[in-house]
């Protein structure tokens, strides 16, 4: 396994990360052991979660996976083991996340909620990196590409980092993080952050994979002038990466089958990108998951790719991607087939 620095906290973490957001809906308490179990002896020492988890958020579920990361460390004794990220909700109309039954927002009052809450599910007394979710201000997220203005109430960015810099003074959090984020709004954090003498973030977790490269387009610069990289989510585009929905298949367990809500992946144009990168894993004699896995983990503004699996199967797959030799002929075929098709998906 690779190791590379968190921001510039000086934490070495694995440039594989174990997502755990279907832990405590499609994945049981003892399946999450057991992926814990195997990430932790094949050298991956971050794992990254979210107060709002398990997914789809449901008031059912919500907290499920941080509780079961907690049963875990109380079972091992090995808290000192593992680097530990989890999120805060940005604003939202879930009124299940938070006591008094508002939407969610990153206020005062709820971060500190929030953040006392996930200590207590997950069983530890610190959070080593602690990231807003999504931000306060309206914003289009989770299905679009490219900027829309939106006017709302939102809470100031500068209140939002001095609430953080009570929790991290507190020895509640030791550094903190975005996701979901803009260009802007990552600069717009640094400086203030730069300004007040306030924690500076040390990362950004957002979507990037074989569709969508988007982060390349601003992210990218600031990942790597400003040390805030990228911790890359569904490298996989949700499964669809894999072929094993392509044509129309619909496997039985999928989360497309389950939940029906990966519309964003079925456009055209986006089923001809991914027919084109099956192919050229196909060329090369490449699992075409390990392939998407690696082109995410070998560009050098991630500092770490956030796997997730239902199975262990799926698992090992993932974690063993990062064997894969990336060569310069592999690397220009995918550039090929990005130039023809670039960002098709968001």
């Amino acid at each position: 396994m690779e190791y590379r620095e968190l921001g510039r906290t000086g934490i070495k973490v694995s440039a594989i990360c174990l997502g755990t957001m279907t832990w405590g809906q499609q994945n049981t308490e003892a399946e999450g052991h057991e992926q814990m179990d195997y990430a932790i002896d094949n050298g991956i020492n971050f794992f990254d979660t979210a107060e709002m988890y398990a997914v789809p958020p449901r008031a059912e579920t919500q907290g499920a996976t941080e509780k079961i990361i907690g049963s875990w460390f109380k079972a091992r004794g090995n808290r000192d083991k593992v680097i530990l990220a989890t999120k805060v909700a940005g604003r939202s109309p879930m009124k299940w996340l938070r006591r008094d039954g508002s939407g969610t927002e990153q206020s005062r009052a709820q971060i500190l909620e929030a953040v006392d809450r996930s200590l207590e599910r997950l069983q530890t007394d610190y959070i080593d990196l602690y990231q807003l979710h999504w931000p306060d201000r309206p914003i289009n997220l989770f299905g679009g590409l490219g900027y829309k203005h939106m006017e709302g109430p939102t809470n100031p960015i500068p209140e939002i980092l001095e609430t953080l810099q009570e929790i991290v003074k507190a020895g509640k959090v030791r550094y903190i993080g975005l996701s979901n984020e803009t260009p802007w709004g990552t600069m717009t954090f640094l400086h203030h952050a730069e300004m007040k003498g306030l924690p500076r973030v040390q990362s950004i977790q957002n979507a990037y994979n074989l569709v969508n490269r988007t982060f390349e387009l601003g992210g990218s610069e600031i990942a790597m002038r400003e040390g805030v990289g990228l911790l890359a989510y569904s490298p996989l585009a949700q499964g669809y990466l894999t072929g094993k929905y392509q044509n129309g298949a619909l496997p039985a367990g999928s989360r497309k089958q389950l939940f029906n809500r990966l519309q964003r992946y079925e456009s055209p144009q986006t089923n001809r990108a991914i027919d084109a990168y099956l192919a050229i894993a196909k060329k090369h004699g490449l699992d075409p998951s390990q392939m998407a896995n690696q082109f995410v983990t070998t560009r050098p503004f991630v500092t770490s790719n956030i796997i997730g699996a239902t199975t262990m199967e799926q698992l090992k797959l993932a974690v063993t991607s990062i064997n894969v030799k990336w060569t310069e002929e592999l690397e220009q075929d995918i550039e090929a087939a990005h130039l023809d098709q670039p960002n098709p998906a968001p």
